[in-house]
């Protein structure tokens, strides 16, 4: 996997959050997704179509994790400006930095591993470090967690 290095403007997301755990994760997500996806053509200035799943971490330090890690999961959709909010939901905005991003294509069970593959082999080789911003996947607008392959896109914060 070799990820692309990319300079991002502030992102603003408007969506809706939970504290999750890496236990939880899974559920919680279905969960947040369900609540979610009726919703999201009320969400006036969109950018793009894709969906965002956003994690933030108090202080991310894989080799400190466990399934009881809380953080902070967001589904949401990009917006130009975020002046009138469906109900419930909430604004993120990711700030302005550098991301390493990588194509994922394969069996959604499969996305750990990638995501394990980059946080302790290509991180530590790759010259980068870690930056205390939000990770997030970007999702194509026919994103289900149910196909028996999926494609994403895996943002990674770095400096």
């Amino acid at each position: 996997m070799t990820p692309k290095i990319i300079n991002t403007k502030p992102i603003v997301i408007v969506g809706l959050k939970a504290n999750l755990s890496f236990t939880t994760n899974g559920q919680g997500t279905a969960k947040l997704a369900k609540q979610f996806m009726p919703n999201r053509n009320h969400i006036v200035n969109r950018v793009g179509s894709e969906k965002f799943s956003i994690q933030i971490y108090d202080q991310f330090d894989y080799s400190k994790m466990s399934p009881n890690t809380l953080f902070e999961k967001w589904i949401g959709v990009e917006v130009s400006n975020a002046k009138a909010l469906p109900c419930d939901m909430e604004v993120l905005t990711i700030p302005t930095g550098q991301y390493a991003v990588f194509n994922y294509k394969g069996k959604p069970d499969g996305f750990f591993k990638a995501w394990q593959y980059i946080h302790t082999t290509w991180l530590p080789k790759s010259g980068y470090n870690l930056d205390d911003r939000p990770h997030f996947e970007k999702l194509p607008e026919d994103y289900h967690p149910s196909n028996p392959e999926v494609e994403e896109e895996i943002w990674v914060p770095i400096i």
